[in-house]
């Protein structure tokens, strides 16, 4: 008899995940997203940042699908996640923002990838590899206009503008970034956009690109000829002073291991920081912070305490989040209503990236590309 016939028949039975939690990525919502912002800046040209492995969500996936989309730039770290960008989005421009590495040079040839230069001394050796090699990739000038990260200075950018009239000057793209996008009224927003204006006005017929997804959100001024949104294309809010106007993507869920009967006055978790004020249920869920939950985000009593959903109800954590566990006080749900196997929600179902973010005291950019490296990952809208 063969071994396929001894074996027990389950292609009907449904698929439960062998890891504790789950983390859903739709990708329709992050093309929905990248057309939102295409129609935000209008006559611009919208690109996407996919460093970080697509922001933890997988950068092969992400960029496919917008790829397929009509994204035609796209933005990188380093030269590893431009080699996997250029299997999965075959005629893109891809940048890479952390610069150029003598080192590394000839792979740009290999991938077709663009540096980011972010100093002369990177121009320097940039001229150097290209004369070398008579190649015509091109790269990006980066102007520092405020950040004070990498960049070149406004005074040496200046001094480099009449470059662009010879042949073969090698500039695709001057290009800086935003500091406080993510807060409108700043005034390092209005500095910033207005050296980049002078900057730009040096640099005729170069595409120019500052605004970041935030900075979209600041009006025509900024949004040159590219615009480069990352975490909004995610479903993170970058207008955190007003309703976010991306769709949600990510819906992360644990699996209930245990309900818990817990007495008036006794603690629940390591070092014994939460005390049940009365008789109390706990539900045991089988995620942490080796999942991507912030340890920081235990539960406690504040204004933004972190929930999960359950049966429809938002529950508060009890206790230390421990690396596989996080226990959720359910006391206030009807009994028998949550079981043994049940999923809880803790982003989704009402909470957003950024809601959890909150209760860890950080931003969701954070939270994001941390989720789930353990976790069975669905793809849904591709």
């Amino acid at each position: 008899m063969a071994l396929a016939e001894t074996l027990p028949q389950t292609i009907d039975a449904p698929f439960v995940p062998e890891t504790g939690g789950t983390l859903t990525i739709d990708l329709a919502a992050i093309e929905a997203n990248w057309r939102t912002l295409c129609r935000e800046i209008r006559t611009a040209e919208c690109a996407a940042v996919v460093k970080a492995d697509g922001y933890g969500l997988g950068l092969e996936a992400v960029a496919a699908k917008l790829a397929q989309a009509g994204c035609k730039t796209f933005f990188v770290a380093d030269l590893g996640e431009a080699r996997r960008l250029r299997a999965c989005a075959h005629e893109a421009a891809i940048y890479v923002l952390n610069g150029f590495l003598p080192e590394h040079a000839a792979t740009y040839i290999d991938i077709a990838a663009r540096p980011v230069i972010n100093s002369t001394t990177e121009l320097a050796e940039w001229d150097a590899f290209v004369a070398q090699q008579n190649w015509r990739g091109g790269a990006a000038l980066h102007v520092d206009t405020g950040m004070n990260r990498l960049g070149i200075p406004p005074d040496e950018a200046a001094a480099l503008a009449p470059r662009t009239q010879t042949e073969n000057h090698g500039i695709t793209l001057l290009m800086s970034h935003l500091a406080c996008a993510d807060t409108p009224a700043h005034p390092l927003n209005a500095v910033q956009i207005r050296t980049f204006t002078e900057i730009r006005s040096l640099f005729r017929g170069i595409p120019a690109s500052l605004a970041n997804s935030s900075g979209i959100f600041l009006g025509d001024s900024a949004h040159c000829d590219l615009a480069r949104p990352g975490a909004a294309l995610y479903g993170i809010n970058p207008t955190p002073d007003r309703l976010n106007p991306m769709q949600a993507v990510v819906e992360f869920a644990g699996r209930i291991l245990q309900i818990r009967h817990v007495e008036k006055g006794a603690t629940v978790g390591y070092g014994a920081t939460w005390t049940a004020k009365r008789a109390s249920r706990i539900a045991v869920a089988a995620l942490g912070y080796a999942d991507g939950v912030p340890r920081a985000a235990s539960g406690a009593d504040r204004e933004h305490a972190a929930v999960a959903s359950i049966a429809g109800r938002h529950c508060p954590f009890a206790g230390r989040i421990s690396m596989d566990l996080i226990c959720l006080d359910i006391s206030d749900l009807p009994d028998g209503v949550v079981h043994r196997g049940d999923m809880a929600t803790f982003i989704g179902d009402g909470i957003s990236i950024d809601d959890l973010a909150a209760a860890a005291g950080t931003i969701g950019y954070e939270i994001l590309t941390h989720l789930g490296p353990r976790c069975h990952k669905v793809y849904k809208g591709a």
